[in-house]
């Protein structure tokens, strides 16, 4: 089996992205990309990605640099795959890498092949008639703990609206970030303040405090510290995601766990979070870290540290699912990241879009990633 193409399209949606004002949902994604890679047997893999997709374009399109073997390294993904045998993974994700090392290494390039690796996975499963967390090496549950994925609203009576509505879908735990978290300390207080107590003891609540918001690692201490009283299972994305050593000194002077690495990528990167870092909770998204090659890595690694993973998993059902494969195959899992936006490239890129149920997402058992991409819809919304 021989990869025959490679693509990478650009999906726009009705209207921006925007902040809610109360309880009422954002709208999701405007932009996103999905790669399509398609073999010669007819096999076909997918996967979406959160990022400025037409620079990801850009770098699947780009062509050969050199024609000399062995010169790999400013070259377009699809040039660096046309031919190639998708089943290879590993090799082939190294491939992409060095062959794209001056323009790459994170950033866009890296997101692209996070992606391009998803999709390989998928054709994977499909090919040998399995799901992907049994081809990454086992499945230790059949359903995983969901988190609502949401933003702040600016009040805390629109919070204690919004955590209603989590509760009568049937979510046991909510995340809110982002939005006015962060401009007005006391508000900030305020607003955790409402989200637990319309939450109750018994449903956890976590808390994404922006990393676009400058402090210092002092600074981000007593943003954990003010809240802590509320309980939050963890804490995300304080600093600068470049910031290891003022992560280092937030998780060891606060007793709530410490969240980061949605914006890390590669297996090294994960090490400096760990061992630099020193957090507890890593958030891998599987559509820019490096993708599923990546991820068992980094799971192994996080094992053998005594840390938690939970992917990061905002864009769609489609990196959901992929999700949930890695999250399946962990020994210890607590959580998977699901957007709440009803927006339509977050709830209508597959067919059987993913159902909370009693407060559970269960793991896709089909071939591959398990569900099936809707192709009008990618027609409907493409732009590039």
């Amino acid at each position: 089996m021989k990869i025959t193409d490679v693509e990478l399209m650009v999906l726009k949606s009705d209207g921006l992205y925007n902040n809610p004002e109360g309880a009422e949902e954002p709208l999701g994604p405007t932009y996103m990309g999905i790669v399509k890679v398609t073999t010669d047997s007819g096999l076909v893999g997918y996967s979406d990605m959160e990022t400025a997709a037409p620079v990801a374009k850009a770098c699947v399109d780009t062509p050969k640099w050199s024609n000399d073997e062995g010169m790999e390294f400013m070259d377009g993904l699809r040039s660096l795959l046309v031919g190639q045998n998708p089943l290879e993974v590993e090799r082939l994700w190294y491939r992409m890498y060095r062959g794209t090392i001056y323009f790459g290494r994170r950033g866009a390039a890296l997101q692209a092949i996070s992606a391009i690796d998803i999709a390989l996975w998928d054709i994977c499963g499909k090919a040998y008639g399995q799901p992907i967390h049994v081809l990454l090496g086992g499945k230790w549950r059949d359903k995983v703990r969901a988190y609502g994925s949401t933003l702040f609203r600016p009040t805390p009576e629109a919070m204690r609206e919004a955590a209603q509505v989590y509760l009568d879908q049937g979510f046991t735990a909510v995340k809110f970030g982002w939005g006015v978290f962060g401009k007005d300390r006391r508000l900030d207080v305020k607003l955790v303040e409402a989200a637990r107590k319309a939450l109750g003891p018994d449903n956890d609540l976590m808390v994404d405090t922006g990393w676009f918001v400058e402090r210092t690692a002092k600074e981000a201490i007593q943003v954990v510290k003010s809240i802590e009283q509320f309980e939050p299972y963890f804490v995300e994305e304080l600093l600068h995601p470049e910031d290891y050593d003022g992560y280092r000194q937030v998780s060891e002077a606060t007793t709530t766990r410490i969240a980061c690495g949605e914006q890390e990528a590669t297996d090294w990167g994960f090490q400096l979070l760990i061992e630099r870092g020193g957090v507890d909770v890593l958030q891998p998204d599987l559509s820019r870290c490096g993708g599923l090659t990546v991820g068992r890595k980094i799971v192994h690694m996080a094992e053998r540290a005594n840390r938690l993973v939970i992917p990061h998993s905002w864009s769609s059902d489609l990196l959901t699912a992929a999700s949930l494969h890695l999250t399946a195959f962990q020994r210890r899992a607590e959580f998977v990241e699901f957007n709440t936006s009803q927006g339509p490239l977050s709830r209508q890129l597959i067919k059987d879009p993913l159902r909370l149920q009693d407060g559970f997402l269960k793991v896709p058992e089909g071939p591959g990633l398990g569900v099936e991409v809707n192709d009008a819809v990618i027609e409907q919304y493409r732009v590039a």
